[in-house]
């Protein structure tokens, strides 16, 4: 059972490793994590009494 939950607690580490080299080596491969960005504007009417 050690053995088990020690292999779980190495896979889990490898995973975050894993991720966050991802995170930091994926625009260099081509993967964009950038959210599209467009101007929204939106007429506003306040009732005043």
């Amino acid at each position: 059972m050690g053995r088990l939950i020690k292999l779980l607690l190495y896979l889990v580490c490898l995973s975050f490793i894993g991720l966050v080299a991802f995170a930091y080596l994926g625009p260099y491969f081509g993967a964009d994590f950038s959210a599209p960005q467009s101007e929204i504007s939106e007429p506003v009417i306040l009732n005043v009494d």
